[in-house]
């Protein structure tokens, strides 16, 4: 009989200790809830900054009235190799600490604090002076995030386009380790020169509707350990300084016995 309530309790202690560990780990834990619904986007449009590197192309009915507008085709050659391979690729701009491009014709131009579609737009109404119905596309060609810390694949990822999440950023890094902070996820945002911090809840659906939600290029997403992670290591540590000092007594104690036995022969 006490060997069936001894095997009753650890099957309790077992289950409880199971979904403390789920609701440590589940994402958007309060969707269950709410009311289902849509719920209105967050603006993901980025905004140009210096060291931004954009590739604008401009086209129109005339094709020739349009090409001095257009940097040429490049080949680059790689480090090592004698000839130049590869397919020409389009130049970019760079926006200088200040915030300006040199555009063909038109100058110095102010880009940053535009979006892609602003400047696109400032650009058409410009060269429409010279070219008639002008199209100009402008893409961000260095767009890249970080993620940092408790995730599977810590790095830099470049994005091929401008509206990437929160979560998208998450996934590229192979989501979050068993020992990941899930419920303060550190976002590290550069604006206008000073840094901007935010945080997120990712057990919480308010996740999904934080004006931080999209991701601006050269962001830096931060996964700090739990304290599962924090204890293990702190353990380790400990640990290791223990090993580290009694394998010091250890060799002290062999080489005085060493010595005292040399003595001792004499």
């Amino acid at each position: 009989m006490m060997k069936i309530k001894l095997f009753i309790a650890i099957c309790i202690v077992t289950l409880l200790a199971s979904c403390k560990t789920s609701n440590q780990i589940t994402y958007f834990q309060d969707l269950d809830k709410k009311v289902l619904g849509t719920q209105e986007d967050v603006n993901y449009e980025v905004k140009i900054c210096p060291d931004d590197q954009l590739a604008i192309s401009v086209s129109s009915i005339d094709p020739n009235a349009v090409v001095v507008f257009n940097l040429p085709l490049a080949n680059y050659l790689t480090p090592g190799d004698e000839k130049v391979t590869g397919n020409p690729v389009m130049q970019t701009y760079l926006v200088d600490s200040k915030g300006y491009i040199d555009f063909p014709v038109i100058g110095r131009l102010k880009v940053a604090g535009y979006t892609r579609t602003e400047l696109a737009e400032k650009l058409k109404k410009e060269i429409s002076v010279y070219a008639k119905s002008p199209l100009v596309t402008v893409k961000i060609q260095n767009f890249k995030i970080s993620v940092m810390g408790e995730v599977n694949t810590p790095g830099t990822q470049i994005v091929s386009n401008e509206r990437i999440s929160i979560l998208d950023a998450i996934s590229l890094a192979g989501d979050l380790t068993i020992y990941g902070e899930r419920t303060n996820v550190l976002l590290i945002r550069e604006n206008n020169g000073k840094k901007e911090y935010h945080r997120f809840d990712l057990t919480s659906s308010e996740v999904l509707t934080s004006p931080f939600f999209y991701l601006q290029q050269n962001d830096i997403v931060y996964v700090e350990p739990n304290k599962a992670r924090k204890s293990n290591s702190r353990y380790s540590q400990s640990s290791q300084f223990n090993i580290s000092v009694a394998s010091t007594i250890v060799s002290a104690i062999s080489v005085i016995a060493s010595l005292t036995i040399a003595l001792l022969v004499k």
